[in-house]
């Protein structure tokens, strides 16, 4: 499926560009917004590097990941970015992840980003599950999404390296039968 792009009341999904990058850098070169992530703040080179493979993955068949620009509507202006990958051990089923620069946190835009994830996941890709990880101590992305309809459901233990320490992931997930009554109206 290429391409892709959703909407919802205030935030789009759309295919990255390279004209991306520095917008991309917002999110994953700053210290903030990769605290709870699963690296380091990135480089602009490394920030290149992942969008120009994200747009080489986006019209590979069979595709397997849907790395997404999330757009404020009004503006055009690129405050996320969102992640689906199908998940090779699961049937029908994917992981998703999803990051906001840290100027756009606390507008639910996070929120909306995730609906319009999961809506690509289950409406779209005719998935059974999503599941998603994060920090345990990332209470922000742990509300999201619970409001989104995700169910905790356990803790990866020491599943994350970063800066020279083990950190567990707390995972959430939604199946397809979930999904329907929290979709977005």
């Amino acid at each position: 499926m290429y391409p892709v792009t959703r909407s919802g009341p205030r935030i789009g999904l759309r295919e990255l560009t390279m004209e991306d990058v520095d917008e991309v850098l917002a999110v994953y070169g700053s210290p903030e917004a990769t605290e709870h992530l699963s690296f380091e703040p990135r480089t602009r080179d490394q920030v290149a590097q992942i969008v120009a493979r994200s747009i080489a993955s986006a019209t590979e068949e069979p595709r397997a990941e849907y790395a997404l620009a999330a757009i404020e509507r009004d503006t055009g202006r690129l405050v996320g970015f969102g992640r689906i990958a199908m998940d090779p051990h699961q049937q029908r089923a994917a992981t998703f992840g999803f990051a906001l620069r840290p100027d756009a946190w606390g507008v639910g835009y996070g929120l909306e980003t995730v609906r319009l994830l999961l809506g690509l996941g289950f409406d779209d890709l005719g998935l059974h599950r999503v599941w998603g990880a994060r920090s345990p101590l990332n209470e922000a992305s742990a509300k999201t999404m619970t409001a989104a309809g995700m169910v905790e459901e356990g803790t990866i233990r020491e599943h994350i390296l970063k800066a020279g320490k083990w950190r567990d992931s707390v995972v959430h997930a939604v199946l397809d039968r979930e999904w329907r009554p929290t979709a977005p109206e």
